[in-house]
């Protein structure tokens, strides 16, 4: 069987500088990558506050799934990558607005920075559409 492979765009001009994409969909699987705080004006959401980021990076995947054809329902991983571990409950009270009843599986980590220092947390998803011809 052989998939079509979609890339997904939001606009983002470091797309075609790096050579990436915001979400690769083959077939009924969609990987999206790491998923920052930033708004259409391509500023940084929420300053200071990872809840606000947390819910900018999920209204970002969220465009993402349904760009793909998909949704929030699809989902099955997320990873939250914050820059403090110590603000993991914040960012989990952002997820569960998004995640609560799909219940995706997710892993929580920290790491040193992210290429802009005002970003508290990136997100990460998987997700597989459900319903797919066979």
């Amino acid at each position: 069987m052989t998939y079509e492979r979609q890339l997904i765009s939001n606009g983002n001009p470091m797309e075609d500088i790096v050579g990436f994409s915001r979400a690769v969909r083959v077939g009924p699987y969609i990987s999206i990558g790491g998923t920052a705080p930033v708004g259409p004006d391509g500023k940084t959401v929420g300053i200071g506050d990872v809840f606000q980021q947390t819910t900018q990076c999920f209204r970002i995947i969220e465009a993402a799934l349904k760009q793909a054809g998909s949704g929030l329902q699809d989902l099955v991983r997320t990873r939250v990558i914050l820059t403090d571990i110590d603000n993991w409950k914040q960012a989990i009270e952002a997820r569960k607005a998004f995640c609560r009843d799909v219940r995706p599986v997710d892993t929580i980590m920290a790491v040193n920075r992210f290429v802009n220092p005002e970003w508290l947390v990136e997100i990460e998803a998987d997700a597989v559409i459900a319903e797919w011809p066979s």
